[in-house]
């Protein structure tokens, strides 16, 4: 299956790359370390790409989107409406991330994974695995295959942008209400309390978020995940485009170029995603993520 062949075909990091990035770095006319994380950064990237000094000049964000049944529980001031305004919004290029990539010279990929109003544009792939998820504080989010689905969608998505010669992929997300799976998903994988996790999201009040940590814990209770099994708990408290941006990471590690590339990605938010798909390759270091901002 494409889930197995992925995990299967991904490489360790390039230790003789990296030892040659930190050497080069000590060689520079600076202080050793002076530039903090972005030192580490590059010591990563070379060790993701077998180069020194990779030139990483294609790039890409794949932005999944997709509905959540949870959304019935207030747990968000928007109404499910605005997944699909949004999604029009990054294929017309007004929303934030569009900014952004307009100054590194990135260009948008927008996905749907399952939301509940498809947007009919030919510039959007498509891989909808549903119409929005099941509300998991009533049972679970979606069934294994369709956990499957979704995980396969994303390294679909990813290995076709690196077959056309991506060599930086981030990753983002786009549904509304998808901060309480995430937070569910997370809880489930790391045993964090549930309410020292839990955010405001889309900004929601403080009574509204103790709301939601409630409905994370129920959906919890309720579904049972399994965090040794990381479909389990995607299908039980997760989303359509969890499952796609969790694991479009493991097909960005697997394909090398002519130039023997694994392909980076940049992870954008510290939740769920950051467990998934290290937990289906069993080690975290497998997926070599670079962390980004956090939210």
């Amino acid at each position: 299956m494409l889930l197995e062949k992925t995990i299967e075909s991904i490489r360790e990091l390039d230790a003789e790359a990296m030892e040659k990035a930190r050497s080069h770095q000590k060689n520079l006319i600076k202080p050793y370390g002076s530039l903090g994380m972005l030192e580490d950064v590059a010591v990563k990237i070379a060790g993701i790409t077998g180069e020194v000094m990779p030139q990483l000049e294609n790039k890409a964000v794949i932005t999944c989107a997709g509905d959540h049944g949870v959304a019935a529980q207030r747990v968000s001031v928007a109404d499910q409406e605005v997944t699909q305004q949004m999604v029009k919004g990054f294929l017309n290029g007004g929303a934030a991330i569009n900014v952004i990539t307009r100054h590194t010279g990135a260009k948008v990929i927008c996905v749907d994974m399952g939301m509940i109003k498809p947007v009919d544009d030919p510039r959007l792939v498509v891989r909808r695995v549903g119409s929005g998820t099941n509300n998991i504080a009533e049972g679970p989010a979606m069934t294994r295959e369709q956990a499957r689905a979704a995980v396969e969608g994303g390294i679909e998505v990813a290995t076709e942008q690196i077959k056309k010669g991506t060599q930086l992929l981030a990753t983002g997300d786009m549904g509304i209400g998808n901060t309480t799976p995430s937070t569910a998903v997370l809880a489930a994988f790391t045993g964090f309390p549930v309410d020292l996790i839990t955010g405001k999201g889309t900004g929601i009040d403080c009574d509204a978020m103790r709301r939601k940590a409630r409905i994370v814990q129920q959906a919890l209770d309720v579904n049972k995940p399994d965090a040794r099994d990381g479909l389990d708990v995607l299908a039980k408290v997760g989303g359509f485009e969890i499952g796609g941006i969790g694991r479009s990471d493991p097909g960005c590690c697997r394909i090398p170029c002519s130039r023997g590339y694994r392909r980076l990605y940049l992870r954008g938010r510290s939740d769920d995603r950051s467990c998934t798909g290290p937990t289906l390759c069993g080690f975290c270091d497998r997926l070599t993520p670079l962390r980004g901002t956090g939210s």
